[in-house]
């Protein structure tokens, strides 16, 4: 069934390659636990223990504001079609805004997306998988184009003055570094 392991496999790598989402988990010392659901092509794995992904704007920055407060992270990712499967990475993380040079190095991974707002690089110092019997079967439509067009027509200004009201505390009131 399940088994841990130091680092992510090219079969994991692999895998992961395939995803169309995973699902984020973070929490600072005190308030809420958040777990985030992540779409689009946003995921790279840079070598067998790092990986990084592209935060989009979004109504909140949980993410972003639990980092700064404890870095630990939990990254899950669900076989929905396909042999049964579950991965967990463990790792600790560190927040990368526009303003940061390691913003510049890796923005050329992914796709141009106007709601870009930071990368995400992790640390895996563990790398969990079970076994996913219970994961429904799910087929994949498409991706949803709602975010990205919604953050193009807002412009830079825009997602900057949404960043300002929306994006600078987490629901518990931590600063998220925006």
């Amino acid at each position: 069934m399940g088994k841990k392991l130091e680092s992510i496999t090219p079969e994991l790598q692999e895998f992961i390659g395939m995803q169309k989402v995973f699902f984020v988990g973070t929490a600072a010392e005190e308030g809420r636990v958040n777990v985030s659901p992540k779409g689009t092509d946003s995921f790279r794995v840079l070598d067998a223990n790092k990986i990084v992904w592209l935060n989009l704007t979004g109504s909140g920055n949980e993410t972003a504001a639990h980092v700064l407060k404890n870095n630990r992270m939990t990254i899950l990712f669900c076989a929905f079609e396909g042999k049964p499967l579950i991965l967990r990475l463990y790792g600790t993380a560190t927040i990368f805004h526009r303003r940061d040079s390691e913003y510049a190095r890796y923005i050329g991974l992914f796709p141009a997306n106007a709601g870009a707002r930071q990368i995400i690089e992790m640390a895996v110092d563990l790398v969990q998988t079970s076994c996913g019997f219970a994961v429904p079967f799910m087929d994949f439509k498409e991706e949803r184009e709602t975010l990205n067009s919604w953050s193009a027509k807002q412009g830079e200004e825009g997602i900057y003055a949404y960043w300002q009201e929306k994006n600078v505390r987490s629901l518990d009131g931590f600063e998220t570094g925006i």
